[in-house]
């Protein structure tokens, strides 16, 4: 499921990048720990790509965006590093790009808006495991549900209720 572009606050999203090394070992990368420098220098390699759509395709787990992270942190270690050369082998399972509780309330708040305007839960209840997905823990979705008073709508209530 696609989210909307209005679920997400309007500020930054807070994305952390899991890499699983070679050794089995988890890197944890946060987009926040970048500097100006470094999300200038990820926009010029993905051929000005602006921070925003960048941050909308982690969330897609697009290769070159999960790829071009993966490659700034590196640069903190070997600044010579091009990108054009740098490869991330089995990608598919080995980097994940996942958001954080404050991430999952904000797009859940946002979505309770519009909900609440309509009188109607299924657009919460729509989203809910996509975020699950998404998230970093994905038990925040249910802290966030209870806490917003949504808790009928939690994975728990749904399994009680089946």
């Amino acid at each position: 499921m696609a989210m909307s572009a209005g679920t997400f606050s309007e500020s930054e999203t807070h994305v952390i990048i899991t890499y699983t090394q070679d050794d089995g070992t988890t890197e944890r990368l946060d987009t926040e720990d970048l500097s100006a420098l470094e999300a200038a220098a990820i926009e010029e390699a993905m051929d000005d790509v602006p921070w925003r759509v960048i941050e909308s395709r982690l969330q897609v787990q697009d290769p070159t965006a999960l790829r071009a992270i993966l490659w700034a942190f590196r640069r903190r270690t070997e600044p010579g590093l091009k990108f054009r050369e740098f490869d991330v082998p089995g990608w598919r399972r080995r980097v994940r790009a996942r958001i954080t509780r404050e991430e999952i309330s904000d797009a859940l708040t946002n979505i309770m808006r519009e909900a609440l305007a309509k009188s109607e839960d299924s657009m919460i209840d729509a989203v809910t495991p996509h975020l699950r997905k998404l998230a970093e823990d994905p038990d925040d979705v249910d802290a966030v549900l209870d806490g917003l008073g949504k808790g009928h709508l939690t994975r728990r209530a749904k399994e009680s209720a089946g």
